[in-house]
C-alpha cells in the first residue's frame, strides 16, 4: 500500500497502536519521505509482525529503509535496516566523518578495506560500509530495539 507516511499507512492497515507510534518516531528521526510500502497480515495485522519499507532518491545516490514491527501485547519489538548508496563519496571519507562526530566509534576493516564495520560504544547499532567502485560506498545500518532497554 502507498501512503504519504509509513506510520499513516500502518494506522490505516490496523497495525498495533504501540508499534505504529514507534514507527512514527523512527520515521521522523530518519526524515523518511519517499515511496512507502507496508506489508501486513490481511486478517490479523494488530497481532502479527509487519514490514514497512521506504525508498528515497537523492542527487548523489539513494536509500532504502526497512522496519519490521513485532507486537507483543502492550510492547513492540522493532528491527530496522537502512541502506544508503552514495555515488560520490568513498567509504574512507564516510568513516572519517563519522569518527570526527564520535571519536569513540569502533572501526574495523576487512577484505583489504572492501568492508568497514562501525560500532558505537553503546552497541546500539552497527554500520557496514561496502566499497562500490572508485568513489562510491554503500552504507548499511542495522538496529534492534527492545522495550525497556
Amino acid at each position: 500500500t502507498y501512503a504519504s507516511k509509513l506510520s499513516d499507512d500502518a494506522i490505516g492497515r490496523g497495525i498495533n497502536q504501540t508499534c505504529s507510534s514507534y514507527l512514527s518516531q523512527i520515521e521522523n528521526s530518519y526524515n523518511l519521505n519517499g515511496l512507502n510500502i507496508t506489508s501486513a497480515h490481511p486478517n490479523n495485522p494488530e497481532s502479527l509482525p509487519s514490514l514497512h519499507i521506504s525508498s528515497q532518491k537523492y542527487n548523489n545516490g539513494s536509500s532504502t529503509f526497512s522496519a519490521t514491527l513485532i507486537p507483543d501485547e502492550e510492547y513492540c519489538y522493532v528491527s530496522t535496516v537502512i541502506v544508503t548508496s552514495i555515488n560520490n563519496q568513498t567509504c574512507d571519507e564516510i568513516s572519517q566523518i563519522k569518527l570526527e562526530v564520535d571519536p569513540e566509534l569502533q572501526i574495523s576493516n576487512y577484505a583489504d578495506g572492501g568492508f568497514t564495520i562501525i560500532i558505537p560504544k553503546d552497541n546500539s547499532y552497527q554500520t557496514i560500509l561496502t566499497k562500490s567502485g572508485e568513489t562510491g560506498c554503500a552504507m548499511t545500518e542495522t538496529r534492534m530495539m527492545w522495550p525497556g532497554i
